[in-house]
């Protein structure tokens, strides 16, 4: 039987051993080169893994961030280098370093934004993301992981006799203020930032300073608060406005026995006061932190979140829920709570809905209304002006797209038009909306705009750029150099001149173009078309304009002669879009001068005050009108709130 069967058992084990010689050759024809790592071998064939540094790129907060990812294998990045960026100093450069070093520690996608830029966060995220998607990557496995937080489940309870929420200007102010009038101080600011929005801006108003008079500069008092009211239509707070127009003076004194030193400037009769240099704002302020806040056994916490007001059974506020960056809880007991967590401008939908406006948050992505939610749960009134905002500035949409392919100077000649008095402006039908000449105003310029639509049209024909190509704002008759906020032009200031030539100027505003940020046309028809305009409605503007420019007399807006720049008798023309920059919401909590928060039937709710924006729309109407008083009066009400806040938690 067993010499019968051999001839086929032969038979099997030479078709056997065929099968294997045939399938391992057609392995090594499939093969990637990875001998010995089948494992990494598989991912390869399976998602077409390549081993290598690859570059990604998103559009951050600021602008775009650009890295190399280097990955050997499918589901594990090994390096991450950050090629450019130019998020805000301390705060998106902070986040992605956080970011960064997250996602190599845990090798995951899925990570928590850092608190207060989002923006910044979820931008690198995408920007490695499009790294490992061209390197074939694993994204299944690199978003499956999360980062445990180390303390959630944890509480931890503290005492203070005052906690304040938010670690900006006022805030700050507000800490100090209490600190040294003998209380023991919690402040919680959930970003890794101190400052705030004073870590961006130019200047505050304190009235008749110390150094104002010493310049011979003096703001009638009680002209000056007159005027105000009147110019709000009465519906503010008047002790709120004299108690700032009296008091703000001393602020200057106080900050500057505080180390935080600022320089007066006589801004065209205007008591402005600039803050000191941007790279030692937080340092200074964290040094008055320290001097009084934590002398007197207070705490700075950073990274910390407010989550809820705590409240006793009648209604009092007893103080304030918050988590920390590694998730733990923290109850903080306290007899005064100061919100001064800076309005809700990075909510789009809130400031939509409250106020309608739909251009461009220029302050602070963290701000996002939870102060105020927080305080209207526990009693506190919505005011009746409430929605206003801090419109203060105009910005062209192309700048940043630009900015990489021109020079400063050159990538920002679409926004210095929107500054000059000198060219067309339109809304978005077409229709012609203002003299021009309010574009000297920043204020002036910001309100008329937003009131007109989501971003207005500059308009500017090929004689125009010619002129500006060859003379510079010269050559279109400017009056003066465009008002933009110093920031805007530090790295070119030395080209920042009326006589110079605006090289590449149709290259540059053909980039505008190309990038989406602009219009053009060859006719006026083409260009009310390709910016989606009316073009009818276009058409009876523009020939009025050119009317009013040929006979020197603008009767529909009254634009002066010398502004009536002519148009030129050939196209083509471009249409620059330029949006409105918001600094800040105004108001939110209806507040008396003592900085109690004060709920629907106008009395205090015990034992919460509010300071800064959150209690700004005391002074206006229904939107921000002042220059220097949104930070003038952030230091000034967190100075005097802090004092009446410690006074109320000290029985005094």
């Amino acid at each position: 039987m067993f010499i019968r069967n051999g001839k086929r058992f032969r038979s099997l084990l030479a078709f056997g051993l065929c099968l294997i010689l045939i399938t391992g050759l057609l392995a090594g024809c499939q093969g990637n080169g990875n001998d010995g790592n089948t494992e990494a071998g598989s991912n390869q064939q399976e998602t077409g893994f390549k081993a290598g540094t690859y570059t990604g790129e998103a559009e951050g907060k600021e602008g775009t961030i650009k890295v190399e990812v280097t990955m050997d294998q499918a589901d594990q990045i090994k390096d991450i280098q950050i090629v450019s960026q130019s998020e805000t100093a301390g705060l998106g450069d902070s986040a992605i370093e956080q970011i960064k070093e997250q996602i190599l520690t845990h090798q995951t996608l899925t990570i928590d934004a850092v608190s207060g830029a989002s923006e910044t966060s979820n931008a690198l995220l995408a920007a490695v993301e499009a790294a490992v998607k061209q390197a074939g990557g694993d994204l299944a496995a690199l978003k499956a992981g999360t980062v445990a937080k180390a303390g959630e489940g944890k509480v931890e309870q503290l005492e203070a006799d005052v906690v304040v929420v938010g670690a900006g200007a006022s805030g700050v102010s507000a800490a100090v203020s209490a600190a040294d009038k003998g209380a023991k101080v919690i402040i919680i600011e959930k970003t890794a930032v101190i400052g705030g929005a004073s870590n961006l801006s130019w200047a505050g108003k304190f009235y008749n300073s110390s150094v104002a008079l010493e310049n011979d500069v003096k703001v009638a008092v009680e002209t000056e608060i007159a005027d105000w009211i009147v110019d709000n239509h009465w519906r503010v707070d008047a002790a709120a406005i004299r108690q700032y127009v009296t008091k703000s003076g001393e602020t200057y004194d106080w900050l500057n026995q505080k180390g935080y030193n600022t320089t007066f400037i006589n801004f065209g009769g205007e008591q402005l006061h600039m803050l000191p240099a941007y790279e030692t704002r937080e340092t200074l302020l964290r040094a008055m932190l320290a001097e009084s806040v934590e002398q007197h056994d207070g705490q700075v916490l950073t990274e910390t979140t407010a989550k809820k007001l705590m409240t006793g059974a009648d209604g009092a506020v007893t103080g304030v829920v918050a988590e920390k960056k590694d998730g733990t809880t923290l109850e903080i007991s306290a007899k005064s709570v100061i919100m001064a967590t800076g309005g809700y401008a990075g909510n789009k939908e809130m400031v939509k809905e409250s106020f309608g406006f739909e251009g461009v948050n220029g302050g602070l992505g963290q701000n996002i209304g939870e102060g105020l939610k927080m305080s209207w749960e526990a009693g506190a009134k919505v005011p009746d002006n409430f929605g206003g905002q801090m419109l203060h500035q105009t910005l062209a949409r192309a700048t940043g797209n630009l900015k990489k392919e021109f020079t400063s100077f050159e990538a920002s000649y679409p926004v210095m038009t929107t500054y000059l008095p000198n060219f067309m402006n339109v809304g978005p039908s077409g229709a012609r909306f203002r003299d021009e000449a309010a574009t000297l105003t920043a204020v002036a310029a910001a309100n008329t705009s937003a009131f007109n639509g989501a971003y207005h049209l500059v308009i500017v024909s090929q004689s125009q750029l010619d002129a500006l190509a060859a003379k510079g704002m010269t050559g279109v008759n400017a009056p003066k150099l465009p008002g933009m906020p110093p920031e805007f032009y530090a790295d070119f200031a030395d080209q920042f001149t009326l006589e110079n030539p605006w090289t590449n100027a149709e290259q540059v505003f053909d980039a505008m173009v190309a990038s989406g940020d602009g219009f053009k046309g060859n006719t006026i028809e083409e260009l009310a078309t390709n910016a989606g305009m009316d073009v009818e409605v276009f058409k009876d503007a523009f020939n009025s304009y050119v009317e009013a420019t040929e006979s020197g007399v603008d009767s529909e807006f009254g634009k002066a002669k010398e502004y009536l720049e002519p148009m030129g008798e050939e196209g083509p023309y471009y249409a620059v879009v330029a949006e409105i920059n918001n600094l800040g919401s105004v108001g939110g909590l209806l507040v008396n001068t003592k900085f109690q928060v004060l709920n629907d039937s106008r009395v205090p709710v015990k034992g919460l005050y509010a300071v800064g924006l959150e209690s700004e729309g005391v002074l206006f109407n229904d939107t921000y009108v002042g220059n220097g008083v949104g930070l003038g009066y952030a230091f000034t009400s967190g100075r005097l709130g802090g004092e009446s806040a410690a006074a109320g938690a000290l029985n005094q």
